[in-house]
């Protein structure tokens, strides 16, 4: 598209937005030397971590991972980053960690099932955090998550980084507060990468550099069949909550970050595996969901397998509004208007100039890397500043629980309203049940513990 005069000044105003949000990180010299651990030193735990580096002068003291090669990798270029050149203490278990540093900030990039007892965890050690999507693997968990976080008075950011990209906080001021869509009652989002593994690997022996029970922790433990960590995990319920629970987190999250969307009123979902029959996989390879509001529903779809809807929009959402449709994901965003009005388009800001390193690091997303920055500036603001992040702990939970309970009403095939006061689902006892997962022997639920008065 040839860039008109709208559609200039609309981007304008994203980079002053932008510009305005980093202007109001002034906290920022005093981030230095700040304590940092990561736990989980996997692909995007590196990458969440090496984004707050560019932005603050922390000093990592500590990494954790079960897998002892991940570690030492980890080791090696976290000392090759950071202005000490110090090596940060390796731990393969996060407890030992957590009890042998004070930590100002922990970043907990580690598989779904691991996040709210390692977030509560560095929350009781006196840290703030940042913690990866989705908080939680049930509902109670995500519960017990935020009361840890409010009581202890430490600040979440999860990692939902839409809230801090450019072209998003763009369409947020300039079509949504402006009233560029009218009246809005229907919202699609969707995604149709194929990210479901159709792969049969065998049973095989669990190689000396991996503490496979200690990655296991609180989950089922499941014959070994080679690394869970990478992809293999997401293709089991056992560790995480499906496609929905992993992507769907994000567009509802971005959305109701838009909208100004609190809790569903009613969820609903359908779905299970329809094609991809063959696979050790167990997350549904289709999956309708509906997140109803007053005058307002927000339909998800998922297919690993066709043809995207769209093309240009394999993961993404639709706004409808009487005047308008705003289209959007992590590359850009569209806004059509109905009648007469200007197309307007705004796309990704890449900061490749002033990051040139981001051209270097493997496997780094180039178009979330600003928005990552983003949201670890604004943690710092928040900590600095005494006021909730971006994206606040219960924010990440409502988006998270929400993602949840769809999978609920598929699998109970039934719709659902969850009262977020009474912590359980209304005149549903079996569903009330599946609010919390049975965890392993030798380990304690999160929602327990708080019940006990131990969280």
């Amino acid at each position: 598209m040839n860039l008109n005069r709208r559609e200039f000044i609309t981007g304008t105003a994203a980079l002053l937005s932008l510009a305005a949000f980093v202007q109001d990180v002034f906290g920022l010299e005093k981030a230095a030397g700040k304590k940092v651990a990561l736990i989980g030193t996997g692909w995007y735990g590196k990458s969440d971590l090496f984004r707050l580096l560019q932005v603050a002068d922390v000093e990592v003291v500590a990494l954790c991972d079960v897998d002892k090669n991940h570690l030492e990798e980890a080791g090696r270029l976290v000392a090759g980053k950071q202005k000490s050149q110090k090596t940060p203490a390796l731990y393969e278990d996060y407890r030992k960690l957590l009890a042998e540093h004070q930590l100002d900030i922990v970043i907990i990039g580690t598989p779904d099932h691991w996040h709210a007892l390692m977030a509560i965890a560095a929350i009781k050690n006196g840290a703030h955090v940042y913690l990866q999507k989705p908080v939680s693997v049930d509902v109670l968990e995500g519960e017990a998550v935020l009361a840890a976080a409010r009581k202890y008075k430490r600040k979440i950011q999860i990692g939902t980084q839409r809230r801090s990209t450019a072209h998003m906080i763009d369409a947020k001021e300039n079509i949504i507060e402006k009233g560029l869509l009218g009246k809005i009652s229907h919202v699609e989002m969707c995604c149709y990468f194929h990210m479901k593994s159709n792969a049969n690997p065998p049973e095989q022996p669990v190689p000396s550099f991996l503490n496979y029970d200690l990655w296991t922790g609180p989950a089922p433990l499941r014959p070994y069949d080679g690394l869970p960590h990478g992809s293999w995990w997401r293709a089991f319920m056992e560790y995480g909550n499906g496609i929905t629970g992993d992507m769907c987190v994000h567009m509802f999250d971005t959305v109701r970050w838009l909208l100004k969307l609190g809790w569903p009123k009613r969820i609903s979902a359908t779905g299970g595996i329809y094609v991809q029959k063959d696979a050790k996989s167990n997350i549904a390879d289709t999956q309708t969901a509906i997140f109803e509001y007053d005058d307002l529903n927000c339909v998800w779809n998922h297919r690993t397998w066709g043809a995207p809807a769209d093309p240009a929009y394999p993961w993404s959402f639709i706004i409808y509004g009487d005047k308008g449709t705003l289209k959007g994901n992590t590359m850009k965003y569209e806004f059509i208007p109905h009648g007469k009005g200007e197309r307007i388009l705004r796309e990704v800001l890449f900061e490749r100039e002033k990051f040139p390193e981001d051209l270097k690091e493997p496997r780094i997303e180039l178009n979330a890397a600003p928005a990552t920055r983003g949201q670890m500036m604004n943690l710092l603001t928040a900590i600095e500043k005494d006021h909730l992040p971006v994206a606040d702990i219960e924010e990440g939970h409502i988006s998270s629980a929400s993602c949840i309970l769809a999978n609920i009403s598929m699998e109970l095939n039934r719709p659902l309203i969850y009262d977020p006061i009474k912590k359980k689902i209304v005149n549903d006892p079996e569903a009330t049940k599946k609010l919390k997962r049975t965890y392993r022997k030798g380990w304690e639920h999160p929602y327990d513990s708080w019940i006990k008065g131990k969280v």
